[in-house]
């Protein structure tokens, strides 16, 4: 298979274009192991390639910073053909052709095996989403976080990690406040795990108070800004938040009260340079126990390659609920 199909997005002047193209494998850039990707996902960072033109190392690019698919050849000796794999983040649809495309080339060290209990679409579904979620909860848990202690708040509900955190967290029996922009989905973030849906305004930094009512034992925050503020406001003693989000804005607002008089604990969750022993940790608890029940669902969507503009400007609008997969062997 010398010549296959992959997406490329372009930026001429200050526009940004799409397009399916098919190319040669000596197109690709170094690396030790071919994949036949199966499946891909679409995140956020991916419309920001190739809807927007942005954070890209150079244009044209292949986006998708998600793949997994079987080796077909490798000249490295953790690798052979047959393999199914995993690779995700690093400079993967940013700085290397990415996973929207039907054969990648990627770094050795930048591949995971996929582990045994999940198959290769199921990876995807998770994604790096399902890394970031898993992340963040393993970072949670490390500094004291359980189930007893109280609710956990999660961010941005509605969207893919967001809707995977509710469920992990759910599975785990933790009690998960979810919010979102739209009551409307009230009913779907209580199907899949939520026991209260606020909105996100609720959740909101609205006052200048240095602390407020403390409400939560901990929160995903993939949102950032106000939302951030809110919640570092918000959360009981000894209690934490994981972020990972800028959607409304970089900029937070705080004070040191909250972690000097109530020493809760501030931890980021980033998955790009995620260390590659612990990644693989987090990745065998998302073929285990945190194994989300919705994967396979309705609250996965499949689409092909041809689809996949549409979707990858739905998502920069925010118009994609949950997780949607790129189905790369439907071409």
């Amino acid at each position: 298979m010398n010549s296959f199909n992959a997406l490329v997005a372009d930026k001429i002047d200050e526009n940004t274009e799409m397009r399916i193209k098919e190319m040669q494998v000596d197109e690709l850039t170094e690396g030790e192991v071919l994949i036949d990707v199966h499946y891909s996902s679409v995140n956020y960072k991916d419309g920001m390639v190739a809807a927007m033109g942005q954070i890209a190392d150079e244009f044209p690019i292949i986006p998708g910073i998600d793949l997994a698919g079987e080796v077909i050849e490798s000249s490295d000796d953790r690798y052979k053909k047959g393999d199914p794999v995993i690779a995700t983040s690093y400079k993967i649809g940013t700085g290397i052709p990415g996973g929207f495309s039907q054969l990648a080339r990627i770094p050795a060290d930048w591949i995971v095996p996929l582990p045994e209990g999940m198959t290769l679409k199921e990876s995807m579904e998770l994604g790096t989403a399902g890394l970031t979620a898993g992340i963040s909860i393993k970072k949670l848990e490390s500094v004291g976080v359980i189930p007893e202690n109280g609710p956990v708040l999660v961010a941005g509900a509605t969207g893919g990690t967001g809707s995977l955190s509710v469920n992990m967290l759910a599975a785990l029996e933790y009690e998960v406040v979810a919010s979102t922009g739209s009551m409307d989905e009230a009913e779907y973030l209580k199907s899949i795990g939520a026991s209260k849906v606020v909105h996100r305004d609720e959740v909101a930094n609205q006052d200048g108070k240095p602390v407020g009512k403390p409400e939560y034992q901990a929160a995903i925050d993939p949102v950032g800004g106000k939302t951030t503020e809110y919640i570092i406001k918000h959360i009981q003693p000894e209690g934490a938040l994981a972020t990972f989000g800028l959607v409304a804005g970089i900029e937070v607002n705080t004070t040191v009260l909250p972690f000097i008089g109530r020493g809760i604990h501030w931890v980021g969750a980033d998955s790009v340079n995620y260390p590659m022993k612990l990644r693989k940790e987090v990745w065998k608890r998302l073929a285990s126990d945190l194994k989300p029940d919705i994967l396979n669902k309705e609250v996965v969507n499949e689409v092909s390659l041809d689809e996949l503009p549409e979707v990858l400007h739905d998502i920069i609008d925010g118009k994609v609920k949950g997780r949607t997969i790129v189905n790369l062997k439907s071409q």
